[in-house]
């Protein structure tokens, strides 16, 4: 069977590639940077946006395992660009935070990823991009919501 233009099933072989042409794109920026991997980079922006968090909370926010979560922090202390605390309103709960140099590495990191990533999307003008990620949000939401019925035996 061939794959029809513009289907479903096109589309999404033309995000597949897009994304892994992104995601390479992105591993080599970070490695650039000298941070080890998507998962460092990303628990490490989670706290320079939000400030101090739950290990359970970063995990979420940044769609890691537990396991994943714990051994990116791992590398991230041994690297003493995090701390973990007990909070204070909780001493069950486990918050990590940013040290000085983790702060002082994501300043200058977050700024040249976003250069990179700018100069990597340049081939769409403004309103390209803002309808590319209007399109893409409702196909999102769209393909979240579905519920599709089993077929009948």
């Amino acid at each position: 069977m061939k794959i029809v233009a513009n289907s479903g099933s096109h589309l999404w072989i033309v995000l597949w590639r897009t994304f892994k042409a992104f995601e390479k794109l992105d591993r080599r920026i970070i490695d650039s940077l000298g941070i080890e991997g998507f998962s460092d980079f990303a628990v490490l922006g989670v706290l320079a946006y939000n400030g101090s968090l739950p290990v359970n909370t970063i995990g979420r926010k940044v769609m890691l395992s537990s396991g994943s979560t714990t051994t990116a922090i791992d590398r991230l202390e041994k690297n003493g660009w995090v701390v973990r605390r007990s909070s204070v309103e909780d001493r069950r709960v486990v918050e990590v935070h940013l040290t000085n140099s983790g702060k002082t590495l994501m300043d200058s990191s977050l700024l040249e990823h976003s250069i990179k990533m700018d100069d990597a999307i340049s081939v769409l003008e403004a309103e390209e991009r803002e309808e590319l990620v209007r399109l893409l949000k409702k196909l999102g939401y769209f393909i979240e919501h579905i519920n599709f019925k089993a077929k009948p035996n």
